[in-house]
């Protein structure tokens, strides 16, 4: 059994109201055991058999059923999420700036914004891997922030979700107990 850490996209905001009990009900009905929700942002972990492809699958098609809505979601190993946490070298509280770490299901995704952002004004990215790349917004600013709008574009949507690092360290910190 692998212990998987899902990234929702879009929910919550902009319309999408999912409550995290229907999600964790929904997610249950499906190829998944030990599901538990975090947050109100869409973040799940959970154990399968499946691998990390048929997991992202799974999810998606169980929330358009479910929610009605394009469900878009980056799935990760949960031992991949403790890895991208220690690898960021931001720190997770910190008065005067937020970290965060945009995730993607799709490499060429984060190639494409790291190579957008290049030049950026203010812009402190770090490539933590092929599915993560690690920055930096001042504090009250990250939607104004340059790498956060650039982000946020429509083309960006279905590949990619950010996080907070300290939302990560707690979707880190659950999925860990799932592999107990």
């Amino acid at each position: 059994m692998n212990s998987y850490a899902v990234f929702l996209r879009g929910i919550n905001i902009g319309g999408v109201t999912i409550k995290m009990a229907d999600l964790r009900k929904a997610l249950s009905e499906g190829p998944f055991s030990k599901v538990k929700t975090l947050l109100a942002s869409g973040n799940v972990v959970l154990a399968s058999e499946l691998d990390s492809q048929a997991v992202k699958a799974a999810v998606e098609a169980k929330l358009r059923e479910s929610f009605g809505y394009d469900a878009w979601v980056v799935v990760l190993e949960a031992e991949r999420v403790a890895e991208l946490v220690e690898a960021c070298p931001f720190p997770a509280d910190d008065k005067s700036t937020h970290s965060y770490v945009t995730l993607a299901s799709d490499a060429a995704m984060l190639d494409e914004l790291s190579k957008a952002a290049e030049g950026m004004d203010g812009v402190r990215l770090l490539r933590l891997g092929s599915e993560a790349i690690a920055w930096l917004a001042p504090a009250g600013g990250t939607l104004e922030s340059p790498f956060s709008k650039l982000s946020s574009k429509p083309r960006y949507k279905s590949t990619t979700t950010t996080r907070n690092l300290r939302t990560l360290i707690k979707v880190r910190d659950a999925a860990a107990v799932l592999q107990k």
